[in-house]
């Protein structure tokens, strides 16, 4: 995760912009920018923390049980978890037999920042 200014993350849009339009190969990057600590704090709440920690360690096979597992409202534990796989920051997979589950995963084990000064 990075954090960005607006103004530098446009200027890294217009530059790959600029370069499509002149026809070079242009890398793929992946990422989850923040134009602020303050906007990653928003996202990344202790609740949210807690919630990456729970799939992560106890692998949760359904959302239903992510939620007895925090000891959540499921319908508070569903908006975090839609929340954080916007972010990229949770897998989400759906079961393909019987009654349609969606299973969480968190893909990574830990989250760094890198803010540039």
């Amino acid at each position: 995760m990075d954090i960005k200014s607006l103004a530098t993350g446009l200027e890294d849009f217009r530059a790959t912009w600029k370069a499509v339009a002149a026809g070079k190969k242009v890398p793929r990057r992946t990422g989850t920018y923040f134009t602020s600590l303050e906007a990653a704090r928003k996202v990344l709440t202790p609740k949210r923390l807690q919630l990456l920690r729970t799939i992560r360690r106890g692998q949760p096979d359904s959302l239903s049980q992510l939620a007895r597992l925090l000891g959540r409202d499921f319908k508070n534990v569903h908006a975090d978890v839609q929340a954080l796989a916007a972010y990229g920051l949770i897998s989400l997979r759906k079961t393909p037999a019987g009654r349609p589950t969606t299973v969480p995963r968190v893909p990574f084990s830990t989250i760094e920042f890198r803010i540039a000064v």
